[in-house]
Parts: structure tokens; C-alpha cells; sequence
């Protein structure tokens, strides 16, 4: 049965986020663990990857809002405008999630959801759009962000 949502209904959204990602997402033998911090109203979703260790996506529950990103690397010592350059150009055609810079120069996946379109499959599908870009571009990102070439 899918959960629909009224819009803003952010009780809603948190039933939804917990059940799907406590439940079944949790249970992916690709999950290594999903928490949750009630403070923050935030899920942590960590799951292995080919290209790295593992990734953790981040989930942020908002008012009106599902926030999500993922720490994609620490900021480069080198070659910056051509990482920049790099990730820019990966943005164009991305769908679900942009490359961002943090406060610190960090590099990260984020995207945003408004409540009324969230449900299991739209979470579904952001999981497997961030899964698939941190596959895609880890690598050819650390090579270029380390001297290495793309």
C-alpha cells in the first residue's frame, strides 16, 4: 500500500520516512545501517559502494520540505576550476540531485522534495539516484580533484 500525503503534512511525512526507511529500505542487503536522530528530525542511511567504503545519505525532514544530501568529498587541494568546471557540466543533465559546495569547501550531492510528492517510491528513487551518482562519478571526480585526470 503506498502512503500518499496532504500537503504539508510533515506528522505524515515522518510516519512515511520512518516506516519505509526503518522497514524495508533498512532491510536491502546493501544498507548497512539506517538511524535516526530526533533532534535534528534526520535519518541516516549508509550503504556500500563499489567505488567507496560506503555512502551515507542524509535525510532532513522539514516543514514543508525533504532534504537529502550526501557527502561527496572533502575539498581538493588542487585543481579547482577544473573540478568545478567538472561538476557544473554534471549538473546540467543531472535529475534528483546537483553537485554543492558546503561552508567549507566540501563537496556534496543535495536535493529537495516537497512533502505533498513525497512517498515509498519517490524515496526509492532518490536512494537509487544518489546510489547511482556517487557510483558514476566518485572515481572520475577524485581523479580530477587530486591531479589524476577524469
Amino acid at each position: 500500500m503506498q502512503l500518499t500525503l496532504e500537503p504539508f503534512d510533515v506528522d505524515g511525512a515522518y510516519r512515511l520516512l520512518a516506516a519505509h526507511l526503518e522497514g524495508p529500505v533498512a532491510a536491502e542487503p546493501y544498507v548497512q545501517a539506517v538511524e535516526y536522530d530526533p533532534e535534528l528530525r534526520r535519518w541516516y542511511v549508509r550503504f556500500t559502494c563499489e567505488g567507496r567504503d560506503a555512502t551515507t545519505i542524509y535525510f532532513d525532514l522539514h516543514e514543508r520540505t525533504l532534504r537529502y544530501e550526501v557527502y561527496f568529498l572533502p575539498e581538493p587541494p588542487g585543481n579547482l576550476l577544473e573540478l568545478y568546471e567538472f561538476l557544473l557540466r554534471r549538473n546540467h543533465t543531472m535529475y534528483g540531485a546537483r553537485f554543492s559546495l558546503g561552508p567549507e569547501g566540501d563537496v556534496y550531492l543535495v536535493g529537495r522534495v516537497a512533502l505533498e510528492h513525497l512517498s515509498e517510491n519517490e524515496l526509492d528513487r532518490i536512494i537509487g539516484v544518489l546510489y547511482e551518482l556517487v557510483e558514476r562519478w566518485f572515481q572520475p571526480v577524485v581523479r580530477l580533484a587530486y591531479g589524476l585526470g577524469a
